[in-house]
């Protein structure tokens, strides 16, 4: 057997296509960091906002955008409990209950993009540039409905404008350091826990049409956004090393304490995704209905 094949993969690691197996992940993540932490804000979070993608939230419809979906939530959730285990590892101070309103906020990190029962028109796509607003403008019902403290939400609301992928974290007004230490790796998550996907590749075409939706006209068509992705993780790791103070350095401590691995299983698994794209839109003719089909994401 090669080397290539007895390597662990990324994917292989927790069914991201079941929200539960995520959520016990990101549990038994969070147990080693603090073993005597108390989950049920978090399970109580987590039962609410799943059931709000699902469409069986009071008053909102079901998710139905294809890329910022539930399972792009979940990606960027169990990034976040990696990253933080890894931090705790490592010596950074983490405090149980910053860790835990950390991980509340990445998971209502795309609340916004869920319209309302009374909002027929389109899909939350239309709400690209103002989701994160809409974010916490739930988030801010939904904590004030549920025991949160407003000094609770405020620090969740800071660390949800990291997610805004032209807000500059330097202009953010943070609670504490402990906060914006925080906020860049939410900021971490959202952005490596959709270009480590398996299906990233696949779910660009769904970008191209939520842009579309959203009057975002910087891409002429499906295979300009597709191919115009390399460039944009190139501007992604900038943004990754120097604005959000490259807090993946922090996944080898996780890996290593949880498998046994000493490597940054995201950054393979975003080269991966890169060096696939490289590869194909280098051909004369490109057909990407056939080079990505390595998967049934889009075609179904």
């Amino acid at each position: 057997m090669s080397k290539d094949k007895d390597k662990i993969q990324l994917s292989k690691l927790v069914n991201m296509y079941d929200p539960d197996c995520v959520f016990d992940e990101v549990k038994a993540i969070v147990r080693m960091a603090y073993p005597d932490i108390s989950l049920e804000p978090l399970n109580r979070v987590f039962k609410d906002v799943t059931d709000l993608f699902h469409g069986k939230y009071p008053g909102y419809r079901h998710c139905n955008t294809k890329y910022h979906d539930l399972r792009h939530t979940s990606d960027a959730f169990l990034v976040m409990a990696r990253l933080i285990h890894g931090a705790i590892i490592e010596k950074k101070k983490i405090s149980g209950k910053n860790a835990i309103l950390a991980l509340i906020a990445t998971l209502m990190h795309d609340v916004g993009y869920i319209q309302t029962e009374n909002d027929l028109s389109g899909t939350g796509a239309k709400y690209t540039k103002v989701h994160v607003d809409r974010s916490i403008k739930f988030m801010k019902k939904y904590y004030a409905k549920n025991g949160f403290s407003k000094e609770q939400f405020k620090m969740c609301s800071d660390l949800l404008l990291c997610t805004g992928l032209h807000t500059k974290t330097d202009e953010i007004k943070f609670s504490t350091p402990e906060i914006e230490f925080l906020g860049k790796m939410v900021g971490t998550a959202d952005l490596v826990g959709q270009m480590s996907d398996r299906t990233y590749l696949e779910k660009l075409p769904f970008l191209f049409h939520e842009f579309r939706e959203a009057n975002i006209k910087i891409y002429k068509n499906e295979l300009d956004l597709i191919i115009k992705t390399v460039d944009f993780y190139k501007t992604i790791k900038i943004k990754l090393a120097k604005e959000f103070g490259n807090v993946t350095r922090f996944f080898p401590a996780h890996f290593k304490a949880r498998y046994g691995i000493s490597e940054n299983l995201y950054e393979e698994a975003i080269k991966s995704n890169m060096n696939h794209l490289k590869k194909f839109i280098k051909k004369s003719e490109i057909d990407y209905n056939k080079e990505l089909r390595r998967t049934n994401v889009v075609f179904n």
